[in-house]
């Protein structure tokens, strides 16, 4: 060949992909940290990402530093591992999890993955087939819809309502669903809204879900971080009422999201989802797809056993701390307002006021402006669903989430319209 002369190539990016990954949270997050001034010598302020692992507050138990390292040292966990999991890792899980349950859950129950995210992709993938759908909560959390695009799984949103504590709108899940529906979606405690969903309520969505015979995937990532009135009840609890996949991790609760363990479990009581094929179909997803390190599942058991409360209890009241904070301070900030004062999780959902602001026209431009200037990242409602919104994080140490706060109320004063 010549030189200068051309030459057609057989390949080129995935321009779907590009716009896929263009709105999720990373690739939003991104995009406000590449905004980010160079004048500016303050710390940044990340109330856009929920990740409090690199605070000292939020340190993880000893407990799990040690497991890991006796795993390693141990040299039992450098063999490839089965595809569901480690038989211990499983059986912990098992136990750690039936002691919120009504029953016993088998080993057998569980899949070992990597990550919430892995438990996602897995039943993404399983449910995917010609014509069906599935129903998410709007605001929720955007990978499920990535996911679902990538797999031809038609998705239909169901409204979370913040006059009614984020509540699942349930007249409109009965709309949205029909006879090529195969799930619903609910994140207790939630991501984004900081709610806890209620006994009563969660059993009004298993009711309904039976009624309309489909599943119900019950993402439970912020298991147990619940610090409001209302105590954390996993979904599991109905597994008598519908069939429930249950998704979860050690990632949020012992503070690391990077160690990358989590584990998709079924809930079935009456078999529904063996009968129907969906177990098998789990498995055989689970043997072409990656699997978590090993020694991260054989560290599992100890992690899972031997855990003190007071580690528990200390990250709750951070937590706690915190969400007093910024349901206060973001009083100060008159376009922004908090309907709901998250009870759960780590995030909170707020509606901003635009005609408070001069040169400033939604919720994007809102935070891309506010990472130049004040160098605090808060992501764009619009990431999860709502336009004109904002989720904020406050798992953060309550210093550095006082001086965000401050940063954004600095902000608000500078681009105030002026009357």
């Amino acid at each position: 060949m010549e030189n200068g002369s051309k030459k057609r190539w057989g390949f080129q990016g995935n321009q779907e992909m590009n716009m896929a990954a263009a709105v999720t949270i990373r690739g939003v997050l991104g995009k406000l940290r590449s905004n980010l001034s160079e004048e500016d010598n303050r710390p940044v302020i990340p109330l856009g990402h929920g990740d409090p692992s690199a605070f000292p507050c939020f340190r993880t138990t000893p407990v799990a530093e040690d497991a890991i390292a006796d795993a390693v040292r141990s040299a039992k966990f450098n063999s490839y591992a089965p595809a569901v999991g480690l038989l211990p890792a499983r059986r912990a899980v098992a136990e750690y999890l039936s002691k919120d349950l009504p029953y016993q859950l088998s080993p057998d129950d569980i899949y070992i993955t990597i990550g919430c995210t892995q438990a996602i992709e897995i039943m993404i993938q399983v449910l995917a087939r010609p014509g069906a759908n599935i129903l998410l909560p709007r605001p929720g959390f955007p990978f499920y819809e990535t996911r679902a695009a990538a797999d031809n799984l038609e998705v239909r949103h169901f409204d979370l309502l913040p006059e009614h504590g984020w509540e699942v709108d349930l007249e409109a899940v009965k709309a949205l669903a029909d006879e090529n529906t195969v799930a619903m979606v609910i994140i207790n405690p939630g991501n984004p809204s900081g709610s806890v969903f209620t006994y009563e309520h969660l059993k009004k969505v298993a009711e309904t879900s039976r009624k309309l015979g489909i599943m119900v995937i019950s993402d439970e990532v912020y298991g147990h971080l619940a610090f409001g009135s209302k105590p954390f009840v996993p979904m599991g609890v109905f597994g008598s009422i519908v069939p429930v996949v249950t998704v979860g991790s050690i990632s949020k609760r012992w503070v690391v999201p990077g160690w990358r363990l989590g584990w998709l479990v079924t809930n079935d009581l009456n078999g529904i989802l063996r009968k129907s094929g969906v177990v098998e179909s789990i498995i055989s997803s689970l043997n072409i797809s990656s699997d978590p390190a090993t020694f991260i599942q054989g560290a599992v058991p100890e992690i899972l056993e031997k855990t003190k409360e007071d580690f528990f209890s200390n990250t709750i009241s951070i937590l706690r701390e915190c969400a007093d904070i910024i349901h206060e301070r973001i009083k100060d900030i008159p376009c922004i307002t908090c309907l709901q004062k998250p009870e759960g999780s780590m995030f909170v959902m707020v509606k901003l006021n635009l005609s408070l602001l001069e040169d400033i026209d939604d919720d994007v431009e809102f935070c891309m402006k506010l990472s130049k200037e004040e160098s605090v990242i808060v992501l764009p409602g619009v990431a999860v669903g709502m336009k004109n919104w904002l989720r904020v994080t406050f798992a953060i140490d309550p210093p550095s989430l006082e001086d965000g706060l401050g940063r954004i109320k600095a902000f608000y004063q500078r681009h105030a319209k002026k009357e």
